[in-house]
């Protein structure tokens, strides 16, 4: 039987060996072979796409403009699930204030800066940007079932964060985790074939291997 092919886009930003092998180590389990590429016939070609990021958003477009694979990735989005990563989550946004930088605009809504200078945590020291650390996430949002790609995942698990700018979308449906960093933001987006997350799951230990596990067998 041939295998089914996942591939993480290769642009010239991105979290690359951490994501591909975090991915790797779920994917033979799953019959998935992982490829790392920055040809767009095999995003294209590809049963399921990971959009990872990293760095100055401002940058990531370029370069993913720059490569040839923007074409690839807004392909993706439109015919087969697609997993964004950090930055690769921001991305997916209308609209960014770092730069500012315009996104792919598959979400409506915009990509913020934290504001909270001169606030202070519930221990007494002050909130630093960019946030680096574990957050709970919270998937149980009252507007019906978690996500399948929540599946075994219990609800306010630890996700490690690492960002200065979240997601703000516009469309409350979309946001399909949450977390609490100076007050509550977007920590995952969805809709249709796309689930994106704003925190690092190929540094989140096991939850992460199980999200990027129920992402391979996710049939939107």
């Amino acid at each position: 039987m041939t295998s089914k092919t996942v591939a993480v886009v290769d642009y010239g930003s991105g979290n690359l060996r951490s994501v591909s092998q975090a991915v790797a180590h779920v994917a033979a389990a799953e019959g998935f072979v992982v490829q790392v590429t920055s040809d767009p016939n095999v995003v294209r070609g590809a049963d399921r796409v990971v959009l990872p990021g990293q760095g100055h958003m401002g940058d990531c477009m370029r370069e993913l403009a720059a490569s040839g694979l923007k074409g690839a990735v807004l392909h993706a989005a439109a015919n087969k699930p697609l997993f964004g990563v950090c930055v690769g989550m921001q991305m997916l946004l209308q609209r960014s204030e770092e730069g500012p930088t315009d996104g792919l605009g598959l979400f409506p809504g915009e990509v913020v800066r934290f504001r909270l200078e001169g606030r202070l945590q519930p221990d007494g020291s002050r909130f630093k940007v960019p946030q680096m650390g574990w957050n709970r996430v919270h998937h149980a949002l009252g507007r019906g079932p978690a996500h399948p790609v929540w599946a075994g995942v219990p609800d306010g698990a630890w996700f490690y964060f690492v960002h200065s700018y979240y997601a703000r979308p516009a469309e409350p449906s979309h946001t399909t985790g949450e977390t609490d960093y100076g007050g509550r933001f977007a920590a995952a987006i969805a809709r249709d074939n796309i689930f994106a997350t704003q925190f690092h799951p190929e540094k989140s230990a096991d939850q992460g291997l199980a999200l990027y596990r129920n992402f391979l067998l996710w049939k939107p």
